[in-house]
């Protein structure tokens, strides 16, 4: 059976979790483009911690079934992307979270959920 997008944003805001991953916020993009219905935005201190969430991530989506048609990033380690297709997940190092702003430029003032535990 496959996942709708809410039960994969569970899924996925509950795998960064249990990382550390810290300020995830979900972003509900349907009416601002085509390309997704939910954006998950989240951060790791250090280039291992990001590599550890993403690694937490694709290890429990793929339990569930759920695969990735896409990932970038993951050499580096400053911003890792991750297409869920109708969910797109950016885990990014701290400071390229801070450099990039993601988060405001998507955000429509209603459109966020604080995942944050």
């Amino acid at each position: 059976m496959e996942l709708t997008a809410r039960q994969k944003v569970d899924l996925i805001c509950k795998a960064l979790a249990e990382k550390k991953a810290f300020d995830i916020k979900v972003i509900e993009v349907a009416s601002l483009t085509d390309v997704a219905d939910y954006f998950i935005v989240c951060s790791g201190k250090s280039i291992p911690q990001v590599r550890a969430i993403f690694d937490n991530l694709e290890e429990k989506a793929e339990a569930a079934e759920l695969f990735c048609r896409h990932k970038e990033g993951y050499r580096e380690c400053r911003w890792i992307a991750v297409d869920y297709d109708n969910v797109i997940v950016h885990i990014f190092h701290q400071t390229s979270r801070e450099f990039y702003q993601l988060d405001k430029l998507w955000n429509n003032g209603n459109n966020v959920i604080d995942y944050s535990e």
